[in-house]
């Protein structure tokens, strides 16, 4: 059987939603939505939503042995003196996490 048939993960309409709401929101600072994998239930959960974060200030809360997802929106000054808000999705894993959360991140890259 391939990893492709295999639904070991679970995103609900719950965390699509919020997702959507945060993709299209009008931002004026940086932001970040931080979702983390249940493991009792296999499904990705929103575990915060933040407002006017730097990246090092994202750094110090994330948790020292548990992985996490995020989508980082963050102000981009342009030479013309345009903003945008672009986004990227980080993944992140600590040396410490416990292995069956770090072969969860797999999951999500076979969708």
């Amino acid at each position: 059987m391939s990893a492709q048939n295999v639904n070991v993960c679970d995103i609900g309409e719950d965390v699509k939603e919020v997702l959507k709401k945060f993709r299209f929101q009008k931002h004026t600072s940086n932001s970040a939505l931080i979702l983390k994998v249940n493991r009792d239930k296999q499904a990705l959960e929103v575990d915060e939503q933040l407002e006017d974060i730097e990246l090092e200030q994202l750094q110090d809360i994330l948790p020292s042995h548990q992985p996490r997802f995020i989508v980082y929106s963050y102000k981009l000054e342009h030479s013309d003196g345009r903003r945008s808000f672009p986004m990227c999705f980080i993944f992140y894993t600590p040396r410490d996490a416990h292995m069956e959360l770090q072969v969860f991140r797999q999951c999500f890259q076979e969708r």
